[in-house]
Parts: C-alpha cells; structure tokens; sequence
C-alpha cells in the first residue's frame, strides 16, 4: 500500500495554514525560541502515525499543524539536478582535478543560490515534489579505490585528503555563512566503504581493517562533518562488519555522534532499510529492520516500499519506543527550521532570491572556468597548442557531439551545451575543421545518428498537441536529434507535458549495408503518461512505437534498414508526448562499424592534424543499470580499456601517420595502451558539463593553458588491479600501489614549465601533536602564463603499514612567465597522523619526509624534498 493510501484521514495535502490556537502556544512558530526547543514542540503536536509519515523522503503535510509537505531528496552533485535548467558544472571527478579549493566554495554558493531560485518559485507554485527542495544529497565522497566503478565519477577521487578538503569547500559554499539560516543542507555519502560493485551493494558486506577503515575509509568523512559543519549525511547500502551501514551503531553512534559530534540528521539510501532485511538479513521483517535503523541512528528513510511506515507496528511490537522516533524528527524538523520553513519569509534572508538568478551568465562563466581548470594534458610531444592558423583539422571519434559525454550523470538540464564539434568549429574555424562519428562507443550499443547524416540539418515543427493537431508554435533548425529536454520547453512556447514534434529532412547513410534505427527516451515519462514515436525513411517500412509510461520498459525493437546504396532519401521522426516531464531524446542508429571508420579516414585525409575525441559516458558507467556488454557490468566496467570499437579507430587513425591528438572523455582511469604510446598528445576532459566543448577547444588552440592534475591513478591495464570485491587497500591507489601505473596521480602538463626552491620547513623538529609549516618558492620557467598545482607530499620511511606517500596539502597558483611566488602550507597535528593496526590516529617519532611538486616524486614533475624529525608519540582523538 502506498504512502497517501496509508495515511488517508491521517493527513492531508497542507497549504500555509497555521495551525488553530494562540501563536504564543506554538513555540515552534516562535522564531526567537531555540531551534531545539522548537523542533520538540512540534513533535510533541503529532500522533505516531504522522510522525512515522514525517520519517520518510516524501513527509506529508500536516494541515492542522501548519507542516507543508516536504521531499528531503534533491540532488546537486555537479549543479542542481533533475529540476531543469541549471548550471552543469563538469562532473564530480573532474571538479576534483581542479585541485581549485576557491572553485569548489563557489560552486557550493552557485548550487545554493540555484536551489533555493526553484525551491522559492516551486512554493509559489505549490509544488512540494522530488528534487524541489532544500536538502541535497551531495557530495559524494566515497574514496574512489577501483576504477571499475561506475559511481567513481561521482566522487572526488582517490585520495582522503583531497576529497575531505574539496567536499568541505563545497559543503561551506552550499549551506552558507548566515549565523541563523542554512541556505541550503548538505549531505556526504555514503557512509561508509562503499564503492562497489553496483550489481552487488544490497547485501554486499565490507570487514575493513581497522587501518584501512582509519587511514582511508574515514577521514573525508570525518573532516565534511568535523570542519565542514554537514548538516546531513546519507549512509549507505552495503555493510559494514556484518550490519548494514543504515543500522549499524558503531558508524552512527559510536564514530559519527560520540566521536565526531555530529547534531545532524541521517537519511538512508534509497531503498535501504529493506536492505537491511531483504539483502543483509540482519532482521527478520521490515518493521524491525526499520526500528533497528532509527535506534542505530538513521533519522529518515529514502524509501520505495514505505519502510518507516512500520514503525508504529515496530513500537507496538517492542522493537523501539515512541521516544527513540522523536529523536529523530527533532533532528529532522530542526534542520527544516534552519532552512527557514516555519518562519516568516522576512526574517529569511534567502526567501526573495528569484527564480532569475538560476543559471545566470555570471554561474555559466563559473561553469566555463571549472570546464578550463579541470581539463588535464597527459602527454604532449610538443603538437600542442595547435596555434598555427593554417592547420587543417580531422575531429574524429563518437564523444565529439555526445550530449551524454558533457553531462555525466546527477545533472540539471543545460540549454545551451557547447559540444566539442561546435566549438571547433567557432575556435578554428569550420572551413578548416574536417568531422566524422569514425565508431560508436560500443559495438554491441547504438549511438546518436551524428549530424552527418543529415545533409543540410533538420526542421523540427511542434505543436501543443499529442497528436500534431493545431497550428505549428515553434520551428527549429537542428544538426542531429540528441538533446536533454528534462523540466524545460522543448522550444519557446511549447508545452513541455503535452507536445508532438516532427523532424523531417534528409538522411545519408556512409555506405551501403543494414542500419539499425531506433528512438532512445530516457528519464521523462512518468506514471500516468504516453509516448509514441514513428520513423519514416524513403523505401523503408514506417516503425511505430506507443507506449503508456507505466510500460516504458517495455523492449522496443529496432528499425531495421537495408540501404543499396549512400544517396540521401527522405527522413521524418515523429515523436508525440504526454507526461509531466520530458527528459533526454536521442535518435540512435547501429551502423556498421568499419564504415563509420572508413568515413573518418576520408574525412582526415586532407587534415594535417586529427583530433580524437574518444572514451566513455554515463550511460555505459554508472549506478546500477542493466547493462551487460564487453567491458561493462551493471554500471561498472571489467575493464579499463577503452572500448574495442574505439581502439581499432585509433588504430587506424594513427596508421595514417599523421599526427593524433586524443581527448578522452570519461569518468575514471581509461587504458589507453599502445594507442597513448603512439599520440602526439593526450587530454583528459571528463565529463566537463554545459561548457566543456568551449573549453577543450580553447586547451587544444592555446588560449587556455592546461592546468588540471589527475585525481585518481590512471593503471596501465585490468591486470594491476587486485579483485574488485576486495575493499583492502593494499596495492590500491598512488598511496599503496607498487606497479608502474600509465599515468600517476596528481599528474598533469602544462604548455609552460615551472621549477621549485627553497622548501624550507619552520621547525628542523617538531613535538608530536604539533604542527609543522613550510614554505617553498614556484617559479614560471617557460614563456607562457599559467597555473601550477603545487603538491605536498609526506611520507614516513621504515614505518610499516603507512602509505608510500599521502597527499597533504595542494595550493593553485598562477603565473606570468618568469614570476615566482613563495606558497605556503600548514600541516595541522593530525596531517602528521597515520593509522596504527589497531585504527588509532597516531605521532610517532621518526623522519618525516617532504616533497612539494607539480605531482608525485619520482614522475617527471618538477619538485623538490626536504625533511623534518618527529619527537615523542601521541595518538590523536577519534
């Protein structure tokens, strides 16, 4: 039975009622009481069965108590998610090769500002809907320790210290600095040892050591709720020494409360308090997996079978008392209050922010500085910049017009993504830009009909109708059908709920054989809704495809086309939609493979330079997806390796013996072999959000000096990594790995070159428990302007089971050429700290070496090492 069933007569759906009786009885309407005091007056109001409804992400309202309905889930992992148009900033992973603390502090404010521009508006308009609200569930901050993971894109590396000291900056820049009101909640996760594998984390179990779970584990954790302030935090599905992380006291209560002071509010994962029963079997039945979550320390549930609902049962039952559940919702109605829920809206300095302040161009330039920043020059023979304005140019490769390959996944809607072909094209010119697909990213998948095969583009016609009755409202011109329409207008003056659209034009395949044809929607159509498509080409049967959104799985069979010949025939897509939502649209086709690979070698052969735009997107890598092809599993990867398909377009890119230029487009560690052996460069851009083409295009052309450093370690192959289910640390990333990786963490080129001097630590000794500081001197050695990443890091020699080397601190400085600057670290006691056996944070006596560098010792990168001694032992606070 669903939630409004279950509470019908109980509550219902509130507007901005206040509740009957004196104001002055109400203290929770008091907003010069103390928000404690005001979060218990409010609990102390509702029955057992309102509060059990309170405890879940949908909360009803409560009408005679003045509550609004409330969703806690809301999503802002690289801008604000799934509520429309939003600034898309690059992906996770690629805001961590920023290695740019300030970028990340002001992605936060973009994010809070944006949040509350719709939370402000969708209270206007009486919408209390998912994704609406002001609790969000970012960052995620789970150490990427495999790069088989899917979900690693989402996260900020592979290192503690990094992630821990970026996610704070965000987590800052999200809830804001006002001494009365968050502007917005943040929420790590998922706590904690989670990362993989996707097919297996519902009842996946994790027995960390105890130094694995303090020295790496932990520690990002410990610094977003410790020096960060997180209001929230998300735990996670899997378990931890045989519990489920959202029932398990240890995590919540002993370590997170006890330890770390923690006052906030925890939501599960979706759908995990049924784990707990279902996959991990710690309970016998979901009233008692839900009590034993909510006594472990779990305050809301993000459920799909109404979990929290049983815990009037479970109280009666005996498995918690009423007392335990109002713990919980005063934590959860506290944060509410300091979001301003329950105050008037003068007294809320974020209430009047307008609905004009999201996606502005002052958050698109941030967006655009972000894309610049993170884009990191893996290799270069001295091709790059292509600043010659004669060079001919070949943009080749399957990523270089994806839409997908910008967004990565957990985005907001980008009205006017900048894809890498465009900005070529803008950049160097289009007479001299020369583009073909050359191989899908998959064999086995389709991919987006690219626009060339649609000579002459598109007119696209659509109507405020399912059925294209009535007059035409807009008219676009269009170069492919791939375009994201999720909570926006399709085109000005379109209903985006009830549209139908036609595009017609021409369509040219590369070469004569069979084509497989189909129209992929994803994420727009909702219970209730309808869709239905028909595609026309010349001398082909009509496919038609209907469909109620409730059977939106439903398997739609491909449009199979046998083509004699390359002439161009007449084409039209006619798509006809009745949902609340739109969401991405993509005509894909499955060509044959070595004829999109014979079209890009004759679309080089005038080219003096190709450009390879090749890698993964988002709907190949990811969270739980039924995907099972050659390399992937479920939203993982079995392998590093670039796609087959891919490779053997390298391969015959590169046989033409011009010179190649890669960009890799990913969300992790891609292997790129005997085909990165033979480029003249390599770039890694991510997943680099709406003005990720822009900036590529500006790294690759000069006007923009590459400056980005990599956040996890690029392996050379599959082989070098232990078994993806092993969660031990050992031969795992920079700080345990004892093999020669492709390309190490913390790495990254520069079309400048800088050297480094005078380290000099302020004390030759330092006592255990005390900090140490030191300075070292960057200079501009080359001609061009540019940003370093200085890097500090510290290793403990002789000292068993300690990292190599850790990262511990990172400064990003800019630099004319010739200018030197002095860059200054401070290590606080517990950077000096390393795990014993035993999980202890610990001092000990001994040599500590330093190196400061534009990436690791022993690499390539400019540096320079130093040292100092440790006295005495101490071991810090949990």
């Amino acid at each position: 039975m669903g939630l409004r069933a279950r509470l019908a007569g109980a509550s219902a759906l509130a507007l901005a009622v206040l509740a009957a009786g004196p104001a002055a009885a109400q203290a929770y309407r008091n907003p010069d009481l103390p928000v404690d005091q005001r979060a218990a007056d409010l609990v102390r109001r509702m029955t057992i069965t309102e509060k059990a409804a309170q405890m879940q992400n949908e909360a009803p309202g409560i009408e005679r108590l003045g509550v609004l309905p409330y969703d806690y889930w809301n999503e802002a992992l690289h801008g604000v998610a799934r509520a429309g148009e939003a600034t898309v900033f690059p992906q996770a992973i690629g805001m961590a090769a920023t290695f740019d603390r300030d970028l990340f502090y002001a992605e936060g404010q973009v994010i809070a500002t944006e949040g509350r521009a719709k939370y402000n508006q969708a209270q206007r308009d009486r919408n209390y809907g998912r994704y609406y609200g002001l609790t969000f569930w970012s960052p995620n901050i789970n150490i990427f320790r495999d790069p088989r993971w899917g979900r690693g894109q989402e996260t900020l590396g592979e290192d503690p210290y990094l992630t821990g000291t970026l996610a704070t900056e965000f987590i800052t820049g999200l809830q804001g600095d006002d001494p009365h009101y968050l502007k917005a909640i943040a929420t790590p996760k998922h706590y904690a040892v989670h990362s993989g594998p996707e097919p297996l984390r519902h009842g996946f179990n994790v027995d960390p050591s105890e130094r694995d779970l303090a020295e790496t584990y932990l520690p990002a954790f410990r610094r977003t709720i410790v020096d960060g302030k997180a209001e929230s935090l998300m735990c996670a599905y899997n378990a931890v020494f045989g519990t489920a992380a959202c029932a398990n006291s240890r995590l919540l209560q002993d370590i997170l409360r006890k330890d770390w002071g923690f006052a906030g509010f925890v939501t599960s994962d979706c759908g995990a308090i049924d784990d707990i029963t279902t996959g991990h079997h710690n309970t016998a039945t979901n009233a008692e997996g839900a009590a034993l979550a909510v006594k472990a320390g779990t305050d809301t549930g993000c459920d799909f079978k109404d979990e929290m609902l049983d815990l009037p049962e479970a109280v009666e039952e005996g498995y918690l008392s009423e007392a335990d559940m109002d713990v919980a919702l005063e934590r959860l109605f506290a944060a509410r209050i300091r979001l301003g829920m329950f105050d008037p809206p003068e007294r809320v300095p974020f209430s009047t922010i307008p609905i004009s302040e999201n996606h502005s161009a002052a958050h698109q330039q941030l967006a655009l500085r972000a894309a610049r920043e993170s884009i990191v020059l893996l290799k270069n023979d001295g091709l790059l910049p292509l600043d010659k304005t004669d060079t001919k140019i070949a943009v080749i490769g399957p990523s270089a017009t994806s839409l997908i390959a910008l967004e990565g996944n957990y985005n907001g809607t980008p009205t006017t993504p900048m894809r890498p072909l465009d900005a070529m094209e803008t950049v160097f010119g289009a007479d001299r830009v020369a583009y073909a697909q050359g191989a899908p990213f998959v064999a086995e998948l389709p991919v987006a009909v690219p626009r060339t095969a649609f000579p002459g583009g598109l007119t696209a016609n659509f109507y405020n109708s399912a059925d294209f009755s009535g007059p035409v409202v807009a008219t676009r011109t269009v170069k492919e059908i791939d375009t994201n329409w999720a909570g926006i207008d399709p085109a000005p003056g379109v209903d985006r709920k009830t549209f139908s659209v036609r595009w017609a034009g021409m369509i040219a395949v590369p070469a004569a054989g069979d084509y497989l044809f189909q129209l992929e929607t994803r994420r727009g159509c909702d219970a209730g809704g309808s869709e239905t498509y028909t595609i026309r080409i010349e001398g082909a049967s009509d496919q038609a495809f209907s469909a109620s959104c409730d059977e939106r799985e439903t398997k739609r069979a491909p449009m199979r086309v046998h083509f004699d010949d390359a002439r161009p025939r007449a084409f039209t897509l006619e798509l006809a939609h009745q949902s609340a939502r739109a969401g991405d649209i993509t005509f894909t086709w499955q060509a044959p493979v070595a004829a999109l690979r014979d079209q890009a070698i004759a679309a080089a052969a005038d080219a003096d330079t190709i450009v390879a735009f090749v890698g993964l997107n988002a709907w190949l890598e990811g969270e739980e997806m039924p995907l099972e092809v050659p390399g992937f599993d479920g939203g993982d990867r079995t392998s590093i390796a670039l796609p087959q398909a891919q490779r053997d377009l390298l391969d015959a890119l590169e046989a033409t013996g011009k010179p190649v230029v890669i960009v890799l487009q990913s969300g992790s560690a891609v292997a790129l072999g005997e085909n990165g052996r033979k480029a003249s460069a390599i770039l890694e851009a991510w997943y680099p959000g709406e003005r990720g083409g822009q900036a590529i295009a500006e790294v690759l052309r000069g006007t923009v000096n590459p400056s980005g450093r990599l956040p996890v370690t690029f392996y050379a192959s599959t082989d070098q990594l232990p078994p993806f289910t092993d969660y031990a640390m050992a031969n795992r990333t920079y700080r345990y790995f004892d093999g020669k990786p492709e390309y190490a963490f913390g790495h990254g080129l520069s079309y400048t070159q800088f050297a480094y001097s005078d380290l000099k630590p302020d004390a030759a000794s330092v006592v255990a428990g005390d900090g140490q500081t030191v300075r070292v001197t960057v200079r501009n050695t080359g001609a061009r302007a540019g940003d370093e990443v200085a890097q500090l890091y510290l290793a403990t020699p002789g000292r068993a089971g300690t990292p190599t080397r850790s990262l511990k601190g990172y400064e990003r400085v800019h630099l004319a050429p010739g200018e030197a600057k002095t860059v200054q670290f401070t290590l606080a006691p517990r950077d000096l700290a390393f795990a014993d056996a035993k999980g202890v944070m610990r001092t000990s006596a001994g040599n500590y070496q330093l190196w400061i560098g534009g990436g690791q010792p022993d690499t390539g990168a400019p540096g320079i090492g130093g040292s100092f001694r440790v006295t005495g032992d101490k071991a810090l606070p949990n």
